[in-house]
């Protein structure tokens, strides 16, 4: 095994250290996006700041779920009405309109993802129509050499589904599973069989999808170690190309699903920090490399051959390899990053159809990236890929001196340091197999928007 995706478990600086904290799927985080910002000057300063001859990334958002998961944190609509997807599709279609007329010009869309919600939720004739509309308007690939993904869920995606999505252009897949225990499965509203799971898999790979993934999430519901360490034994039997394995953060005040969950059947925070330490140790043992906070993929992964190559990129939709692309979101709540600019979506659906037939766009709130703001998310971007840090090259692409540039922040450093999360040295920061765990606390000390407000607002614990 690779020494390098080696992670050392540290149980007392991990309680010391496990605060709540971002993502950094952004910096700025959207806490910082501004309702008050132009939507003109942010598209302005977009289009002005964008690379007009470098590649897109295309995101899709369909909020539509047959059924409510109870521990779901995302956009959703909760509906068995199948048609009410179409007004939707047609609305997204207007918007898309739009955006083509701002960003496409002649760029390659080598990147395109559909999330929701549960985009299976629309049928094979929409999913053609809405790869179509896309053909239309966007200069998509037609060699199978872009990263186009779908999320999806095994429940809602028969064999004949599968085939279609790979002959529109689909070659990625992501299913989610989350746990293979019936109990777990029941507690949260999403019974599942593992030969469902099998079936979407197996018909996957025969339709020739070059990468599969599967979502998992621990602290749920009546999850042990134990019963946590066969679901993996079951997972790892599947092969996929990646494993996301996220942390339940269970905030029923602000997800009202989750008040279905009775918080006392959840597992303690020791068990979930168990959990945690024998999925790492398992997953590795199987031969995944860590990329990064709940990522693992195989060595031969493109996430993990980017890591290697130090070409891994983060955005909006997680650890990705394509860093040269700007991203055009459409649909409720899609967040765009285009040159130097964030923008998210109305929320709602009706806000969002409203503004798209009076405004042509729904761009509710923003950031236009400052100086300042473009360097600390170039720092953060490459500890949380890299676990390391070269003060040249940022010094080199801005044209500073790193160590009095972030003179505020080296009694932080020190202080990680000293603590064994970091490695310093006069030419930049190494992350500790000790520190890997904790990257998103790391990344935190660059931020220059945490001090200025309650650490904890908005966040989930790191771990």
């Amino acid at each position: 095994m690779d020494n390098s995706n080696l992670i050392q478990w540290d149980l007392d600086l991990i309680k010391r250290y496990d605060l709540a904290g971002p993502r950094y799927t952004s910096y700025p985080t959207a806490l910082q996006f501004d309702p008050l910002l132009s939507s003109a000057q942010l598209v302005e300063t977009g289009r002005n700041s964008a690379d007009n001859n470098g590649p897109l990334s295309l995101y899709v958002h369909i909020p539509f779920c047959a059924h409510v998961c109870y521990y779901c944190a995302c956009n959703k609509v909760i509906t068995r009405n199948r048609k009410k997807a179409q007004p939707y599709l047609d609305t997204v279609y207007r918007e898309m309109a739009q955006l083509a007329e701002w960003y496409a010009g002649d760029r390659i869309v080598n990147q395109l993802h559909w999330g929701g919600g549960t985009p299976t939720f629309i049928s094979d004739q929409q999913m053609v129509e809405l790869m179509t509309e896309m053909g239309r308007h966007f200069k998509l690939r037609d060699d199978d050499k872009g990263d186009y993904s779908i999320e999806i869920d095994p429940r809602e995606a028969s064999a004949d589904t599968i085939k279609v999505l790979r002959e529109i252009g689909f070659n990625r897949i992501s299913l989610g599973v989350q746990d293979v225990q019936h109990r777990v499965q029941q507690a949260v509203n999403r019974v599942q069989s593992t030969e469902q799971t099998q079936a979407v898999l197996d018909n996957a790979r025969r339709a020739g999808f070059r990468s599969i993934n599967i979502d998992l999430i621990y602290g749920l519901p009546y999850q042990s170690v134990e019963s946590f360490s066969d679901t993996l034994d079951t997972v790892i039997e599947m092969s996929p190309d990646r494993l996301s394995i996220f942390n339940y953060a269970h905030m029923p005040d602000r997800f009202r699903s989750q008040k279905h969950i009775d918080a006392a059947t959840l597992p303690s925070p020791e068990t979930k920090l168990a959990i945690l330490e024998g999925t790492i140790r398992k997953l590795l043992d199987a031969g995944y490399v860590y990329i990064g906070m709940d990522h693992f993929a195989k060595p031969d992964d493109e996430l993990a051959i980017a890591q290697r190559n130090g070409q891994l990129h983060r955005n909006f939709q997680g650890y990705t390899t394509h860093a040269d692309c700007d991203l055009v979101a459409m649909g409720v709540s899609a967040i765009s990053q285009v040159g130097s600019v964030y923008y998210q979506n109305e929320h709602e659906i009706a806000a969002y159809s409203n503004a798209i037939e009076t405004r042509g766009h729904a761009i509710k709130r923003g950031v236009s990236l400052s100086r300042d703001d473009q360097i600390r998310r170039e720092v953060i971007k490459q500890l949380i890929c890299h676990f390391q840090l070269d003060f040249a090259t940022v010094e080199q692409q801005f044209g500073l001196d790193f160590q009095q540039y972030f003179q505020a922040e080296q009694a932080e450093l020190n202080q990680f340091a000293d603590d064994g999360l970091i490695s310093l040295s006069p030419a930049g920061i190494n992350v500790t197999p000790q520190g890997r765990l904790l990257i998103r606390r790391i990344c935190m000390a660059f931020d220059a928007y945490i001090p200025k407000q309650q650490p904890t607002r908005g966040f989930s614990r790191i771990i």
